[in-house]
């Protein structure tokens, strides 16, 4: 299943992905005659699990063939909604650094020993289709394509061999980045928390729907020039390990975001007389297999 969040009266309201069009969920649950309670947020599908997703879909195939009239009432077309982060309101967002091998040869630091950990908070959540404010303090702006895992289950000091197990599901993500800011200090915070830094989505695709997250193509363009492309292969420490290791850190709770990593390609790899940084008009877009592509506008302060 493919979850999204869009905007409407103000408020994110929950769609679902389908081959007509993003089902509004709320509405077609209210304007169910089952009576069959079910979730109508994101968090709600995923704090659920794998019984409410099937219920969900369920649900869906059930007034598609029973009701097509009312299900088609409740469909919007993609291009036309303002689209949300996939999920709005985790918890935690913990991103890892250093992940891919060439990546970190290409930043001239060692292949690290565990995985490094850095957060970012809800301010730097953004949608498909959005403008990324670029900061007036920095002028070094930096993109990074990155695979998101979504936490399903609350995790706590879990195995590696059972880690997938906590996932609900995964997202394409860019975990943008204000080099200056960020290389100021040994901690990297300043440079990774701006407004609008981590556009993720647009759509949170279940576990079930992608197979193995370290199989997947990951690309990156600026205005159509490829700059990323590359394979979640290449990750230093995987899915798996990376789950495990922060739920010996930390407890993971549903709809925790885990940005996985960049590989090779970004601004700061090139030598720093060839470094072209972000500016204002540029057009990203971060494409990942199974999970769709983001893509954002810069726009100067």
């Amino acid at each position: 299943m493919k979850l999204m969040t869009f905007m409407k009266d103000g408020v994110y309201r929950t769609g679902v992905k389908t081959e007509e069009g993003v089902l509004d969920l709320a509405a077609a649950v209210q304007g169910s005659t089952s009576g069959e309670p079910l979730p109508t947020t994101v968090r709600e599908v995923i704090a659920g699990g794998d019984s409410t997703r099937e219920a969900v879909e369920a649900f869906i195939a059930q007034l598609k063939s029973d009701s097509p009239e009312q299900y088609r009432a409740y469909l919007n077309h993609e291009e036309e909604l303002t689209i949300g982060p996939c999920v709005t309101d985790p918890e935690k967002l913990i991103c890892i650094g250093l992940n891919y091998r060439k990546h970190a040869e290409e930043s001239n630091m060692p292949i690290p020993a565990y995985p490094i950990l850095f957060n970012k908070f809800n301010n730097t959540l953004n949608g498909h289709g959005s403008d990324v404010p670029l900061p007036r303090t920095s002028s070094e702006v930096d993109y990074e394509a990155e695979l998101g895992i979504v936490i399903g289950r609350t995790a706590k000091y879990v195995s590696e061999e059972d880690a997938l197990d906590y996932v609900y599901g995964y997202c394409t993500a860019n975990d943008l980045s204000a080099r200056d800011l960020q290389m100021r200090t040994s901690q990297w915070l300043a440079g990774k928390s701006c407004d609008g830094f981590s556009p993720i989505g647009p759509y949170l695709v279940s576990a079930d729907e992608v197979g193995d997250p370290n199989a997947l193509a990951i690309s990156c363009t600026v205005n159509g020039e490829l700059r990323q492309s590359s394979n979640t292969s290449d990750m230093i420490f995987n899915c798996k390990q990376i789950i495990s290791y922060v739920s010996h850190c930390m407890t993971l709770k549903p709809g925790d975001i885990i940005l996985t990593g960049t590989p090779e390609g970004v601004v700061l790899g090139y030598p720093p007389e060839k470094r072209v940084y972000l500016k204002d008009g540029d057009v990203v877009t971060v494409s990942i297999e199974k999970l769709g592509a983001i893509t954002n506008r810069m726009v100067s302060e």
